[in-house]
């Protein structure tokens, strides 16, 4: 399910996967997150590649709805993008089709690498509990019921506490956060039952 969006199909997620799995794109994306606007010299430039490549690329992203044109920006054959608010939910891998689930399983493993190294640096730049790094590790028990509304709120803080890249304030910096539950496994648990 896309947050906020209409439904997607399968062949619309794995287009989607398959596209954010792409090295190139995935750099295009991260480029026009920090710098919120480029055209494709701009980013041949930035990121080593030619203008022809770049261009194909942005054009692909568009027809995905992860960039648009700024019209006021462009003119003739110089074309100027900005990245779209997006926010996606991969469904139960269970309801996905082969191809679908390869794709996925794919990105899931690119952003595996990544979060790792996020994770690392977040250790690395710690400063204490008034810093811009922060890491927590928590425990806890709750039921199922409990940890879906967590998420629903833990989705309503980052929405009253973030901002837009344009109406971010003074002082204000892209921060990446990641959030992971996971229940312990069932059965026999540090040598007692746990439950179902």
């Amino acid at each position: 399910m896309t947050d906020g969006m209409p439904e997607m199909t399968g062949l619309e997620r794995t287009a989607l996967y398959k596209s954010l799995g792409n090295p190139l794109r995935r750099r295009i994306l991260e480029y026009l997150g920090r710098h919120g606007e480029a055209n494709s010299t701009v980013l041949a430039r930035e990121l080593g590649e030619s203008s022809g490549t770049t261009s194909y690329h942005l054009r692909k992203l568009a027809e995905q709805k992860l960039i648009e044109e700024i019209p006021e920006k462009s003119g003739g054959r110089e074309r100027w993008w900005r990245s779209l608010p997006f926010s996606h939910t991969t469904p139960d891998p269970a309801a996905m089709d082969p191809q679908e689930y390869e794709a996925a399983a794919r990105l899931a493993h690119l952003k595996i690498e990544f979060d790792t190294a996020l994770y690392r640096r977040a250790h690395q730049e710690y400063r204490g509990p008034e810093g811009w790094a922060q890491v927590q590790r928590h425990g806890t028990w709750l039921t199922r019921e409990e940890l879906l509304d967590f998420m629903r709120e833990y989705h309503a803080l980052l929405g009253r506490y973030g901002h837009a890249r344009e109406q971010a304030p003074d002082g204000a910096r892209p921060v990446m956060m990641r959030f992971y539950a996971v229940p312990e496994p069932v059965g026999e648990w540090n040598g007692e039952p746990t439950g179902r």
